[in-house]
């Protein structure tokens, strides 16, 4: 908690000071057209990576198995979008780093590591490995086997079922 409240006053003091001194450098008028650019910039790369990352997440729940990977994608574009599109170069320049797929896989080994060592990792039964518990195998009265498909209403001269009567009333 301390790091973000120093984050949230040291991050904004150093955004004002860089875009002090590069329009002192280059001038107000070439500095604001370089800070809207990297907005600009920033929302186009976030639509395009965010699909990408949406179609890939989708593609790992077509293939049954769990998105993780995606997931930390699809995080890493959200704040690196975020970043770009918050006015400034330094927040600009991590926005990037987050947006672009090389140094994203970066800094998603270094925050896999993080994790690793932060948090205990549990093996849920029916996997391999170690297992909590008396009995990881034995069904629960709350374990239940299902899955779920899309329902459309009948259509016009199709009769109904039995379950559209029930969920639609008679008709």
């Amino acid at each position: 908690m301390p790091l973000l409240v120093a984050l949230f006053i040291a991050v904004p003091i150093l955004e004002l000071y860089v875009i002090l001194e590069v329009g002192s450098l280059i001038g107000v008028g070439p500095t604001l057209a370089i800070i809207v650019a990297g907005a600009l910039l920033g929302s186009l790369l976030l639509r395009r990576q965010g699909r990408s990352a949406w179609r890939r997440f989708n593609r790992a729940l077509g293939e049954r198995r769990f998105p993780a990977g995606e997931v930390a994608d699809g995080l890493a574009i959200a704040i690196g979008g975020a970043l770009l599109l918050t006015p400034g170069f330094v927040t600009d320049a991590a926005g990037l780093l987050l947006l672009i797929p090389p140094t994203r896989a970066i800094v998603k080994r270094l925050m896999r590591g993080y994790f690793l060592r932060r948090f205990r990792i549990v093996q849920f039964p029916g996997r391999s490995g170690p297992t909590p518990g008396p009995d990881p195998g034995a069904s629960r009265s709350y374990d239940f086997e299902v899955s779920a498909e899309e329902d459309s209403p009948p259509q016009e001269g199709e009769p109904r079922r039995e379950e559209d009567e029930r969920r639609l009333g008679p008709g």
